[in-house]
């Protein structure tokens, strides 16, 4: 990472890799990810939901591990690959945890959809999607204002063959 001076500010530039593709930004060290993620590379699949990190509504997935994007800086993601809602269908076939969302009906208004799946997919990736009390306490941390999580909890449990 190197310093350049624009104007006042302190720019940094930094390497991120992106749904597998490599981009070299010029940041300001404030700016959050999931500005970085929306406005410099146009990913608006993270959505905006609090900028408080409780909504869980910009999680991204960070060396593997679901990240709340609006608590880390787009700096402190420099070396790790990132991936987004954009970044998780493979050659137009959907993930099974996306497809699984879309086969139990786990949306509602799709605000909260992209931070839940990529939720999902940390929780199942790291073993922790063993049962619906694993799943909902997994999930807490993502929240949807259309639903009651059922077909939620369903859909992960789904693609986590626990079902």
């Amino acid at each position: 990472m190197s310093i350049a001076r624009k104007g006042k500010d302190l720019l940094r530039r930094v390497a991120l890799t992106v749904n597998g593709t490599r981009h070299e930004l010029e940041l300001e060290p404030r700016e959050l990810l999931v500005y970085v993620l929306r406005e410099r590379l146009g990913l608006t699949g993270t959505t905006v939901g609090c900028d408080t990190s409780a909504c869980g509504a910009c999680t991204v997935l960070v060396g593997g591990e679901s990240v709340k994007s609006c608590t880390m800086l787009g700096v402190q993601a420099e070396g790790f690959e990132i991936t987004t809602i954009e970044g998780l269908a493979t050659n137009g076939d959907l993930h099974p945890v996306q497809q699984a969302f879309h086969e139990h009906h786990a949306l509602q208004c799709g605000f909260c959809t992209p931070g839940m799946v990529l939720a999902a997919v940390s929780l199942i990736e790291s073993g922790g999607a063993t049962d619906e009390e694993a799943i909902r306490e997994g999930l807490e941390g993502n929240l949807c204002r259309c639903t009651g999580y059922h077909n939620i909890v369903e859909a992960v449990a789904a693609a986590a063959g626990v079902i």
